[in-house]
Parts: structure tokens; C-alpha cells; sequence
């Protein structure tokens, strides 16, 4: 259920923990803007005034990868992007399709546990990398 927010709450941006049946999870590299270009990210966006977390993820998902998903439960904690936006992590499982870069990316990349660290995540997304690991392991 949408949420109303005030002109100073965060802009939150939700991005999927997506595991193929290896239990590998997806990377996206980004190729826009260009200072983010070239370092990776967990797949998502921007959350629309109106719409839920849970909505605004399959959104994205379908708009930048071409899939249908399903958040299936929240990754605990919030993580600071820039000023005024916040970022939220979310387990996911395709429904449909399988993903390729459409949007703001150019490489997407199945890692397994031991190959998650061989690309140069974005700053922001590494301390919720590490979450979604320790919740994988335990």
C-alpha cells in the first residue's frame, strides 16, 4: 500500500537482489550517467510519488531488464545514496523472461558467491552487497 511522504523524506531507491536457479545473483553495469559508467549495481530505481516499494521494483525490473519479477522479501536496512536518497534492497525471483540491458546499462553478469567481488561495484551498493551475502550464508 502506497505510503504518503512529506518534501523531507528520502527518495527511496529499491533495487533487486535477483538468484538465477545457481544461486548466482545479478550485476548490471552501468552505462549512464557517465560518472557511474563502467561500475556495477543491483538492478532497480526510483520510487514514484504514489507507488509502493514492491511496485515501483517489478517497474524497473521490466523496464530496464525486459523481465517480469516478484519482490519476495526485504533485505534489512537502508543505505544512504546521494543527499535525499536512500536505498532499499529487495529479494527477488523472475517470473518471466530473462534479463538483458535496456536501459542505463550495458553488461549484466550471474555471479556466483565466490566471483561477487570481481567487479567494481558502485560505492553505495557494496555495504548492501555484503547484507545480501550474510543473509544468503546464514
Amino acid at each position: 500500500m502506497p505510503t504518503a511522504s512529506s518534501p523531507s523524506d528520502p527518495v527511496v531507491v529499491v533495487a533487486a537482489a535477483l538468484y538465477d536457479d545457481g544461486g548466482r545473483l545479478l550485476a548490471a553495469r552501468r552505462s549512464a550517467p557517465p560518472d557511474l559508467a563502467g561500475r556495477w549495481e543491483l538492478p532497480g530505481g526510483k520510487v514514484e510519488p504514489g507507488e509502493s516499494p514492491e511496485h515501483a521494483l517489478a517497474r524497473e525490473l521490466r523496464e530496464e531488464l525486459g523481465i517480469a519479477a516478484v519482490p519476495v522479501d526485504r533485505v534489512p536496512g537502508e543505505w544512504p545514496l546521494k543527499p535525499g536518497y536512500v536505498l532499499q534492497v529487495w529479494r527477488s525471483r523472475v517470473l518471466s523472461g530473462t534479463p538483458r540491458p535496456l536501459q542505463d546499462h550495458d553488461e549484466l553478469r550471474w555471479l556466483t558467491p565466490d566471483e561477487i567481488w570481481s567487479v567494481d561495484w558502485l560505492d553505495q551498493d557494496v555495504p548492501a552487497v555484503k547484507e545480501v551475502l550474510g543473509r544468503e550464508t546464514s
